[in-house]
């Protein structure tokens, strides 16, 4: 072999075994399908405005040439929780029904409620079973009973009273628990949000503990929730402020019946910018609770942004009050908000094997 053909074969291994091309029996057109195969991430949605309105805005602001590009860590959304993501079932929310069974039906405490509290929970009931309007207020009776109901659980022990509960069959259904009650369009939008590098929090008027329970199915991190909060305490604290006392090593936090805030309305931009720091660009609430949290969205000067509403307005595979889920979307229109629909939007809500059906109890 001339010395010529070996320095040429030496020029080549390097090719053959490092970085070179490789031939194998799959065919170059069917590497760049896969490659260029998008995922599509709304099979669970109809075309319309909203999800339009979404698809378009992210892919404004995640691309590097639009002007109204959002770096990464400026990318924050928030979620409200129940009506938004969570069903409303009863209809209720999760923590006023669990509230009802804690005081009305749980054997370990219902003989021990206080008056108040009873009362509290059965106001629930009365509004659930017979219609009877809340009492004015209710957001923060409930709040203040909710309190007192739990007072004395560990965090572990709340966290497994939640998840039991959760564990129960979802009234008004078949084929569904509490804890599986997504509105399974929804969570479409969270893996949307994930794959174009979005943070994204709960920001509920419920429980912290309750939404982290209930979120922790979803992947959502304990440290993105924001919720209810009560006053906490070291099992062996006692009265002492936490200022003046060391948590010893065998001891656990305990919930008090000291509440320390509802997170409605403007109390959600409160905590919001205590706990993210940032102003959010995305916001997705149902209610009128929500309206501050959108408008602080809407607020931010520095991005485009953009703030939805979700309407229950589908009375046929939900229980709704159409005719005024319609009034609210009309109101959430005016007031700059997107509006999704239910009926009009998703292909479904629920699991497919979830069935409607009408309310029982058993007494």
């Amino acid at each position: 072999m001339s010395m010529m053909k070996k320095n040429l074969l030496w020029l080549l291994l390097p090719l053959l075994f490092v970085g070179g091309p490789v031939i194998t029996s799959c065919s170059s057109s069917e590497d760049s399908l896969q490659t260029n195969k998008k995922t599509e991430y709304f099979t669970l949605w109809n075309n319309c405005e909203a999800l339009t309105v979404l698809k378009q805005y992210v892919e404004d602001v995640t691309n590097p040439k639009s002007a109204n590009f959002i770096p990464v860590e400026d990318r924050i959304a928030t979620f409200d929780m129940d009506g938004t993501f969570v069903a409303e079932l009863y209809p209720s929310y999760f923590e006023y029904n669990m509230l009802e069974y804690r005081v009305l039906d749980d054997p370990n405490y219902r003989d021990q409620a206080p008056e108040d509290v009873r009362q509290a929970g059965q106001s629930i009931r009365d509004f659930v079973r017979n219609g009877t309007p809340l009492p004015s207020g209710f957001d923060m009776i409930h709040a203040h009973a909710a309190a007192k109901a739990y007072a004395g659980m560990t965090l572990s022990e709340f966290d497994s009273y939640v998840k039991a509960y959760a564990a129960k069959p979802a009234n008004g259904f078949t084929g569904m628990t509490n804890g599986q009650a997504f509105y399974q369009p929804m969570l479409q939008v969270f893996e949307y949000l994930k794959a174009n590098d979005f943070t994204f929090y709960v920001v509920s008027g419920s429980d912290r503990f309750i939404c982290r329970a209930l979120v922790e199915p979803l992947g959502i991190a304990p440290n993105r929730v924001i919720g209810m909060d009560v006053k906490l305490v070291s099992s062996q604290q006692g009265d002492v402020p936490g200022v003046n006392y060391t948590m010893g090593k065998e001891e656990h936090l305990v919930r008090t019946d000291e509440l320390i805030i509802k997170n409605l309305k403007t109390n959600k931009v409160l905590q919001i910018a205590q706990e993210i720091g940032k102003v959010p660009v995305l916001s997705f609430g149902n209610s009128g609770g929500d309206s501050a949290m959108h408008n602080y969205c809407l607020s931010n000067q520095k991005y485009r942004t953009a703030a939805f509403m979700l309407i229950a307005d589908d009375d046929v595979r939900d229980h709704a009050n159409r005719e005024k889920a319609l009034k609210l979307g009309e109101q959430w229109r005016q007031a700059g908000y997107i509006v999704i629909s239910m009926r009009d939007d998703f292909r479904t809500i629920y699991a497919p094997e979830v069935q409607l059906v009408p309310f029982s109890y058993s007494e």
